[in-house]
C-alpha cells in the first residue's frame, strides 16, 4: 500500500473512533451525573474512561517488551469492558437519560446497583494510576535498532567452528610404477656454515644460562632444529623403511607418526598410502600363486 493508501485508512479510522467516542460519550456523561458528578466532571468523565483507552492502544503499540505490553493489553481490555458495561446500563435505565435523577441508583436491584456505583467510581482513580504507569513505561522505553540482517549476521559470527563440517585429509595415492626421484642437489658451503655456526652459539649460550627462560612469541632462528624440511617423497620413504616389517594391522598413524616424527595429519596420509601399497602387493602375490604351482608340477 503506497503513502496516500495509508493517509486516507488512518484518517477513517480516526473518524471511527471520533463518532464512537461521541456515543459512548452520552452514556458515560449520564452515569457520571448520576453517580454525584456535577456538569463539568460529567463531560469530562467520558475522557477518562474512553482517553485511557486510546492511550493504552497506544502504548501497546509502542512497548517491545513483552510484560510491558501485556500490562498495556490489560489495561486496554479492563477499560474497554467496564465502558461497554456502563454503556449497557445507560441503555437499561430510562430514568439515566432525564437531566434529574437519583444520586447513586444505576440499577433497581441493590446488590447489582452497589456494583455498577463501585465501579463507575473506581475508574477515575484507576485511571491516574493505570495511565502514570504506562506512560512511565513509554517514556523509559528503549527501541532495538538491531535490523533482521545484522541479528543473522551476529549469529552466524556466534556459531562454533565445531559445528561446521571438516573435509577428511585426502590420502595420498600410491602410483603403479613410481618415477626415480632425482637425487637433492648439495647444498652450498656458505649455506651448511651458516646452519652449524648457529647450532655451536645456541648450546654455548645454553651452557652458559643458569636461568630458565619461559618461551615468549617466536621461536628464534637459533632455536630452531638445522633438521632439512623433507619432501612428501622422502617422508615416504623414510616411513616405508621405518614399517617394513610392520603388519597392516599394526599400521597405525600414531605409530607412523612416532617413527617418523612428523605431524598427525601426514601420519594418517602416510598410513593410508602404506596400507593400500599392502593391498596391492599382497594381491599381486595372490594373482601368481597359480603360475607358480603349475610349472612346479
Amino acid at each position: 500500500m503506497n503513502r496516500r493508501g495509508k493517509a486516507l485508512l488512518v484518517l477513517a479510522l480516526v473518524a471511527v473512533v471520533a463518532v464512537a467516542f461521541r456515543v459512548s460519550w452520552n452514556a458515560l456523561r449520564d452515569v457520571a451525573r448520576a453517580i454525584g458528578a456535577d456538569d463539568t466532571a460529567a463531560k469530562l468523565y467520558p475522557f477518562v474512561v474512553d482517553g485511557l483507552m486510546a492511550l493504552a492502544l497506544i502504548a501497546t503499540l509502542i512497548l517491545t517488551d513483552r510484560a510491558d505490553k501485556r500490562f498495556a493489553l490489560r489495561v486496554l481490555a479492563t477499560y474497554t469492558v467496564a465502558s461497554l458495561v456502563l454503556n449497557y446500563v445507560h441503555g437499561l435505565a430510562p430514568q439515566l437519560h432525564r437531566a434529574s435523577v437519583d444520586w447513586g441508583r444505576l440499577a433497581d436491584w441493590g446488590p447489582a446497583n452497589y456494583v455498577l456505583v463501585l465501579l463507575a467510581t473506581s475508574l477515575p482513580v484507576g485511571s491516574i494510576y493505570f495511565g502514570s504507569d504506562l506512560v512511565a513505561k513509554v517514556l523509559h522505553h528503549r527501541p532495538d535498532t538491531t535490523t533482521e540482517t545484522e541479528k543473522t549476521a551476529q549469529s552466524e559470527m556466534n556459531r562454533s567452528t565445531a559445528d561446521l563440517g571438516m573435509a577428511a585429509p585426502t590420502p595420498l595415492t600410491p602410483t603403479a610404477n613410481p618415477a626415480p626421484l632425482p637425487a637433492p642437489a648439495p647444498a652450498p658451503v656458505d649455506l651448511v656454515k651458516r646452519n652449524k655456526a648457529p647450532v655451536v652459539r645456541s648450546t654455548v649460550a645454553a651452557a652458559e644460562s643458569t636461568r630458565s627462560r619461559r618461551a615468549t612469541g617466536r621461536v628464534p632462528e637459533v632455536a630452531r632444529s638445522p633438521r632439512p624440511k623433507r619432501t612428501p617423497a622422502e617422508l615416504l620413504d623414510e616411513a616405508r623403511s621405518a614399517t617394513a616389517d610392520w603388519s597392516i594391522g599394526e599400521l597405525t598413524a600414531e605409530g607412523i607418526r612416532k617413527a617418523v616424527r612428523t605431524s598427525p595429519e601426514k601420519a594418517r596420509g602416510l598410513r593410508e598410502t602404506l596400507r593400500a601399497e599392502r593391498a596391492t602387493d599382497d594381491a599381486v602375490t595372490d594373482s601368481r600363486l597359480p603360475d607358480t604351482a603349475g610349472v612346479s608340477g
